[in-house]
């Protein structure tokens, strides 16, 4: 790579953080486009936290509704720049909780619907087993199990969304996955 290739990638990176950074303190003063194109620049990862967590993707989008509105209404508050996509994530996190309490969600394996890309069916049965051991988990579990292997989150984020220590995350995640392994048979299954 050259030197000048190097420092154009080098002014793009930083014009980029400049310029969510003028979104954000344009969405605070009230602009409605400035956060819309905050948003936007995340929607995959926005989409992708609110599915793990609400697993069908009207609910999702209902969530993620809720937390754009719940932004707009309290950009204000906002203390950090920086902090905007974490903050925003946390709010995500909480409206789908809100939402899985309001409609006391329960789901059956009947109701699960097949995704839209193709598996074999030895992966579709792989993952209705999974979903059926997890759904037999604490809340707490499921959650932090799901945020770290379905999205690939890391540890101290996981800890900044749920707003719990970083050893806690550490701790149900173990226990979490102790007692799907307890589910799936433990120490027998993995030696088949």
């Amino acid at each position: 790579m050259n030197f000048f290739y190097a420092k154009i990638l080098l002014y793009k990176r930083e014009g980029d953080t400049v310029e969510i950074e003028i979104l954000i303190k344009t969405a605070k003063k009230g602009d409605k486009e400035a956060l819309v194109k905050l948003i936007m620049l995340q929607k995959q990862d926005y989409y992708k936290l609110a599915y793990a967590l609400m697993k069908n993707k009207e609910d999702a989008l209902d969530a993620m509704e809720d937390m754009i509105v719940i932004i707009y209404e309290n950009i204000y508050q906002l203390k950090k720049e920086e902090a905007f996509y974490s903050w925003s994530k946390r709010i995500l996190v909480n409206c789908c909780k809100k939402l899985l309490k309001t409609k006391n969600k329960v789901i059956l394996l009947d109701t699960i619907k097949e995704e839209v890309y193709e598996e074999n069916l030895q992966q579709k049965e792989d993952r209705m087993l999974l979903e059926e051991h997890l759904s037999q988990l604490n809340e707490k579990h499921q959650e932090v199990i799901r945020l770290r292997y379905f999205l690939d989150l890391d540890y101290k984020t996981i800890a900044d969304l749920l707003k719990v220590p970083l050893g806690t995350v550490k701790s149900r995640i173990s226990i979490g996955l102790n007692k799907l392994k307890e589910s799936f048979g433990g120490e027998e299954n993995e030696r088949n």
